[in-house]
């Protein structure tokens, strides 16, 4: 009897631990950016690792038509990193979206020095979960979407302490509607 109730307390420890290492692995958020604005959060979260990953998954609200059709072409930001040890307008890198063309397509995003530039990586599914890893290289980043990958000069050799970049819709026009986005950091 005693080996027993020995078994059984284990199986029940082992119940009580299992539910909470769930909840503490498991970093699924969905990120919302609400009607007439621009940003999903105001978190911050700092970091000087250099490889993230995330699946990522869009659902229809991330179809929208803008108000002026110029602006259809815009890149919204979808996650990535301030870098260089400054201001995200001054150098950064992140995944950017836009809906175009009857497709969702995935770029990479840059500020360097204060200006931007960006290019299409690959079009993705909606309501399905894609795959995103950034790669902070001495003089590079690597970005992929489930393996397509691309690589992007770097300007700061060193590494700094970064601040990470969440869901933000437009430059000019606000969200036209609710715009949600899963994602789950890996």
């Amino acid at each position: 009897t005693t080996l027993i109730l020995l078994v059984s307390l284990l199986v029940l420890v082992v119940l009580v631990k299992l539910p909470s290492c769930k909840k503490i692995t498991n970093k699924t958020k969905t990120f919302t950016i609400k009607e007439g604005k621009h940003r999903s959060t105001y978190a911050l979260n700092y970091s000087k690792d250099t490889v993230f990953g995330w699946n990522i998954e869009f659902d229809s609200s991330a179809i929208y038509k803008c108000v002026d059709s110029l602006n259809q072409y815009d890149i919204n930001k979808l996650i990535g990193w301030s870098d260089c040890g400054t201001d995200h307008m001054e150098n950064s890198i992140r995944f950017g979206w836009r809906w175009l063309n009857d497709s969702l397509e995935i770029h990479w995003f840059k500020h360097e020095h204060g200006k931007f530039s960006f290019d299409l990586i690959k079009k993705v599914s909606l309501c399905e979960e894609h795959y995103y890893e950034l790669t902070i290289f001495t003089w590079n980043y690597k970005l992929a979407v489930d393996g397509t990958y691309v690589y992007i000069p770097r300007n700061c050799p060193n590494e700094y302490r970064r601040y990470q970049l969440y869901p933000y819709f437009g430059g000019q026009e606000v969200s036209p509607h609710d715009i949600n986005i899963c994602i789950s950091s890996k």
